[in-house]
């Protein structure tokens, strides 16, 4: 295959892995395997993950948005923990690494798009995310509930007052006190139950007096 027939392939997608070119092309696995390396290492892709990879911004006909990459590069999965507590205004740091959870093995990938990183949780605590639009890119993101649970539950140790304090939450409007307790529920884990009790006491009292933790 030549370059120009790649892009020709591939310029209307943000990204495209070597499985999904194989079908597109009809061409030997190996060989298009061989070709790709070829034109990473010249510089005429940008490698994603193994197996994984991107035009240069020249050849591409939309702009790739590094929060549906977060999705597309390693499935299934959805965007929590940090970023989707700091994309609901919830936590007041920016987040630069893009913080999801899967149901499979953990992992962790540079490059030229972002830091992107999976934590693992069981397939029964893989539920509770929602489609979003951002920028015109569609993204699997945990609802707010969701993104408190899955860092209380995935950060080890136990979370105290003092500990929930020093997160500095706000926006604590946009998380629904039944549903927390629903999806508390189904984790079966009594460290998180606490977690939730503390979290319902500290922001009702923060409703009440106006503030932020």
């Amino acid at each position: 295959m030549k370059y120009e027939a790649l892009i020709t392939l591939v310029r209307p997608y943000g990204w495209f892995d070597l499985a999904t070119l194989v079908q597109m092309s009809s061409e030997p696995r190996q060989a298009l395997q061989i070709q790709l390396s070829r034109w990473r290492k010249a510089g005429k892709l940008l490698p994603l993950r193994r197996g994984m990879y991107a035009l240069p911004e020249l050849y591409r006909s939309k702009p790739i948005n590094p929060a549906e990459l977060a999705n597309g590069m390693y499935a299934p999965s959805y965007l929590s923990l940090h970023w989707a507590l700091g994309y609901y205004g919830m936590i007041p740091e920016r987040v630069f690494e893009y913080t999801s959870v899967t149901s499979r093995a953990p992992r962790r990938f540079d490059n030229a798009f972002g830091s992107f990183s999976y934590r693992h949780v069981k397939p029964a605590a893989f539920f509770g995310c929602q489609v979003v639009d951002l920028g015109g890119s569609r993204m699997f993101l945990a609802e707010p509930e969701k993104a408190l649970l899955d860092l209380w539950y995935l950060e080890q140790g136990e979370w105290t007052v003092a500990r929930m304090e020093q997160m500095r939450f706000q926006a604590f409007e946009r998380v629904d006190p039944e549903t927390l307790d629903d999806y508390a529920d189904q984790f079966d884990s009594p460290r998180l139950m606490a977690a939730t009790k503390i979290w319902s006491t500290l922001s009702r009292q923060s409703l009440e007096q106006g503030v932020e933790l």
